[in-house]
């Protein structure tokens, strides 16, 4: 069981050094802020706070909301939260291209990053250890809406912050709308190649997990 929840950890932080590496190119495209950073330099510019801890406050935020939508808060939510930004950062300071500053150049890396993150994310959801906020309330959100397609649901949630983001004075450019929707739309269609549906994941929380390294809980 041991040996298996370790695999799985790797699994997780595998998957997120792939998804980071799509919001890297996401980044490096350079044509405009992706909805949850547009939300978060619009909170920074009405408070006292920076960038950084308003991404905070609002990582925070979307927990509780997790929380209220009765999602699971698991190893695989604490891994994201403490790795993923790291993961970008490195690469952002790795990147040895020069600054791109061709917009159609652009969208196809942007493109090729939504990839990279939808990959990412079905390998690290595939380790059932719950997800990122981010994508925790996604799912909330997918179970409550069956009816419709994963990557509408996300279409739906990136509208939504974007609006709030442009209401708040965030930077909005052609990158944000096509995040806004291009990012569900290609995460759709990966994993429909792949036939994957996170909504049927069964995700352990962090307390079943111990409980399996513990030995209380045998493998079935």
């Amino acid at each position: 069981m041991r040996k298996r929840v370790l695999s799985e950890w790797i699994k997780i932080i595998g998957g997120l050094i792939v998804f980071a590496l799509g919001v890297h190119l996401t980044i490096y495209a350079n044509i405009g802020l992706a909805p949850w950073d547009c939300l978060g330099m619009g909170i920074a510019k009405h408070t006292p706070f920076n960038y950084g801890i308003s991404m905070t406050i609002m990582a925070v935020t979307i927990l509780v909301i997790d929380l209220l939508l009765k999602k699971k808060i698991g190893f695989g939510t604490i891994i994201d939260a403490l790795l993923t930004g790291n993961f970008v950062q490195a690469y952002n300071s790795l990147n040895p291209f020069p600054e791109n500053k061709s917009i159609l150049l652009g969208i196809c890396i942007m493109l090729v990053g939504f990839v990279f993150m939808a990959i990412g994310m079905w390998i690290y959801m595939r380790a059932e250890q719950c997800c990122g906020p981010r994508d925790s309330l996604l799912v909330g959100l997918g179970k409550r809406m069956p009816k419709i397609p994963i990557g509408i649901v996300e279409v739906i949630l990136w509208a939504v912050v974007l609006l709030i983001g442009f209401l708040l004075g965030g930077p909005v450019g052609i990158g944000t709308l096509i995040s806004t929707f291009g990012a569900g739309l290609v995460m759709q269609l990966v994993y429909n190649i792949i036939k994957f549906e996170p909504r049927k994941l069964i995700h352990r929380d962090v307390l079943t997990v111990i409980r399996e390294l513990s030995g209380e809980i045998k493998s079935a």
